[in-house]
């Protein structure tokens, strides 16, 4: 805790910027997500507002911090209604636009973990307690997104590695908050590591471990 006091205002604006980005990152998301099951420009704006505001808002609840944050600062809003924008007019054709969608949904997993945890910290959560809110705040507005879609959310089956990425950026900005070695910059690592961690597995097919059929009950 000494050191974000210490740091002041430098990890403030730091954290305002990371939430932008990464509430305009999970916009992306959930607007492409919306185009890609055939939603119309309402489908898409709510689905990018609940994308990019909904691990913040279950955050905040669980903190005791009400209203939450997207209710009372509505540039939060403004950012995803712009993404959504963004996307109704420019997005790329359906067959390929897996890609783009992941690769932002990595980007905001990555940054919602740090600033996640970063927020629970400062309301006086311990170390371990930080990281699980920095997860929730990462994975959130995905499982948010992905049941509105009618989809079944990356989380529970983590896919090329959904929540592992997330989970382990969380727990590595925990460390550095307890050991008093948090920034800016070193945020800025964690966060890229999960994003780099997510991007990797989607490019080799990575999985986390599945249970083995039975082979017994199987062959019945």
């Amino acid at each position: 805790m000494s050191t974000l006091v210490a740091l002041g205002s430098a990890v403030d604006s730091a954290q305002v910027v990371g939430n932008m980005l990464g509430v305009f990152a999970f916009g992306v998301s959930g607007a492409l997500l919306a185009v890609r099951r055939g939603f119309d420009v309402v489908g898409i704006a709510a689905l990018a507002i609940a994308t990019a505001t909904g691990g913040g808002v279950i955050r905040d609840l669980i903190i005791g911090e009400t209203p939450p944050s997207a209710f009372v600062n509505l540039r939060y809003v403004v950012a995803a209604l712009l993404a959504a924008v963004l996307i109704f007019f420019w997005h790329p054709p359906t067959r390929v636009i897996r890609t783009p969608l992941y690769t932002a949904d990595a980007f905001g997993l990555g940054i919602f973990c740090v600033t996640g945890t970063v927020t629970a910290f400062q309301h006086g959560l311990s170390a371990p307690s930080s990281a699980a809110l920095g997860l929730v705040t990462a994975v959130g507005g995905g499982i948010i997104r992905d049941v509105l879609a009618g989809v079944t959310p990356s989380v529970l089956s983590d896919g090329e590695l959904y929540a592992v990425p997330a989970l382990l950026g969380s727990a590595a900005t925990a460390t550095l908050l307890y050991f008093g070695q948090y920034t800016y910059w070193t945020g800025g690592l964690a966060g890229a590591g999960a994003v780099g961690l997510r991007l990797l597995a989607l490019w080799r097919h990575w999985h986390a471990p599945r249970a083995r059929p039975h082979r017994r009950r199987n062959a019945e």
